[in-house]
């Protein structure tokens, strides 16, 4: 999953990239508005982890541009602004959630968790797939009831394509979803990760449509 982080206070943005790492999330952090509406523009993300108090253009501004273009991005805004009438108005020009300053870690990845379930329309942690059962929470994965350990790319791959079952992925997406704007991968990185898997988990999981790319069919 690829989650932009929009906070220009550089020691609290670097605990939650880091700490949004370490539950294997693809992280793009920039530190101004500008800068974000211009990566919204081009980019593609799960989530957006928006502050409120931002140079060049405000949180609340960019806020606006995302839902005037009917994107329907969930958007969880971190703010110091902790009154009512900062969260109202938050919240009515179309936030999923609000988290005020400071905050709990823990508490922010089970608000991220939270808004990925409900953006892919999951009410229950788990995702199952015929013999697989996989748990994003606890980076588990079973078949048959059996546990497959998975290297973190891996599980980041199947667990995007298990949430969009039925959708056709290019190499390209795939990569973008993975990687974001780390450039140091190789150019047969996806490739490798599908044959492991397919390897692991059987070769029908994943079907390759030539001059296309994946899918796992529903």
């Amino acid at each position: 999953m690829r989650i932009l982080l929009v906070e220009d206070d550089p020691i609290l943005g670097d605990g939650i990239k880091s700490g949004l790492l370490q539950d294997q999330y693809n992280v793009d952090w920039l530190t101004n508005g500008g800068q974000a509406s211009q990566a919204l523009e081009t980019d593609s993300y799960d989530l957006l982890l928006l502050d409120l108090n931002l140079p060049v253009k405000s949180g609340l501004d960019i806020l606006k541009d995302i839902r005037k273009n009917n994107n329907t991005l969930p958007v969880l805004i971190l703010t110091a602004r902790d009154a009512t009438e900062d969260r109202v108005k938050g919240l009515d020009m179309g936030a999923d959630d609000y988290l005020s300053k400071p905050f709990d870690l823990d508490e922010l990845l089970a608000r991220v968790r939270a808004l990925l379930r409900r953006s892919k329309g999951r009410t229950t942690p788990t995702l199952q797939h015929g013999r697989l059962e996989l748990n994003p929470v606890e980076h588990t994965l079973t078949l048959s009831g059996k546990t497959v350990d998975l290297p973190p790319s891996e599980f980041n791959l199947l667990l995007l394509m298990l949430e969009d079952r039925g959708r056709v992925f290019s190499r390209g997406q795939l990569e973008e979803n993975l990687y974001g704007w780390n450039k140091n991968v190789d150019s047969n990185a996806i490739e490798v990760h599908v044959h492991h898997l397919r390897k692991k988990l059987g070769n029908e999981l994943i079907r390759t449509i030539r001059g296309v790319g994946y899918v796992i069919d529903k």
